[in-house]
């Protein structure tokens, strides 16, 4: 058994490599059109069948981000990002389930000893895909703040030289939205590595019985950690359309 830190790559395309994650994010990316695109093309004013469960999760949502907006209005324009964040962290979270998990692979030596550098891993245990998510995330927040408030007001909350308190506010205020990006990517990085570890061990030393509920842990730990992202993310999205009092 090998435990790697960081996504292994598969092959290369001339010198770029392509790991297990980014083929895993494709994966989630291309489900998540397919369905998207089939859903809309067969909608139906009294809706059937897989229409429901969407129609579902999108109102579900709608009254998560109306609980932090108050503003139905102001929800409709947040909920793209939203939804497409917690739809892509969740599935890529839940990744860790499937079968094949850390045993089906390629076989490689590595340091004289044969190792599996397995097809399957879960996009959010690779730290490039959880930046890379969070770059977004705080990129968003910045345009959204910019288009609610204007240019001036929106970076008066990080350089203000109204006043000596106000300067130290305003240095604290970019400080953290630094550091929005670091707690972003590794406390997912880090939750969903730590479960895929655990499960890798449980399944080697008792493949049959003894994993079955940390799967159904890892399960609910999937769900949390992209309610917890997206929520997060809502909640400095309504700040930054806030001016600074």
């Amino acid at each position: 058994m090998e435990i790697s830190l960081a996504a292994e790559p598969l092959f290369h395309i001339g010198s770029f490599p392509v790991t297990n994650t980014l083929i895993m994010s494709w994966f989630v990316i291309t489900v998540l059109v397919y369905f998207s695109i089939g859903v809309t093309r067969r909608l139906r004013e009294i809706p059937t069948g897989f229409q429901n469960v969407v129609e579902w999760v999108i109102e579900w949502l709608l009254n998560l981000i109306d609980s932090v907006t108050g503003n139905r209005v102001e929800s409709k324009k947040f909920l793209p990002l939203i939804a497409t964040i917690f739809l892509f962290v969740i599935f890529s979270n839940w990744i860790e389930l499937m079968p094949g998990l850390g045993t089906v692979g390629l076989k490689e030596v590595h340091e004289g000893k044969t190792i599996i550098v397995p097809f399957i891993r879960s996009a959010s245990a690779d730290l490039n895909v959880t930046l890379a998510i969070a770059l977004v995330s705080v990129i968003s927040i910045q345009v959204f703040g910019i288009a609610s408030i204007g240019v001036a007001k929106h970076f008066k909350k990080f350089i203000n030289f109204s006043g000596p308190v106000n300067f130290y506010v305003g240095i604290l205020e970019l400080i953290s939205e630094v550091s929005k990006m670091i707690s972003f990517s590794f406390r997912l990085f880090g939750n969903i590595f730590a479960g895929e570890v655990l499960l890798i061990v449980m399944l080697t030393l008792a493949p049959y019985v003894v994993p079955i509920p940390f799967l159904f842990l890892e399960l609910f730990v999937g769900f949390v950690q992209a309610l917890v992202f997206a929520m997060l993310t809502l909640v400095f999205l309504k700040a930054a359309t806030v001016e600074a009092h």
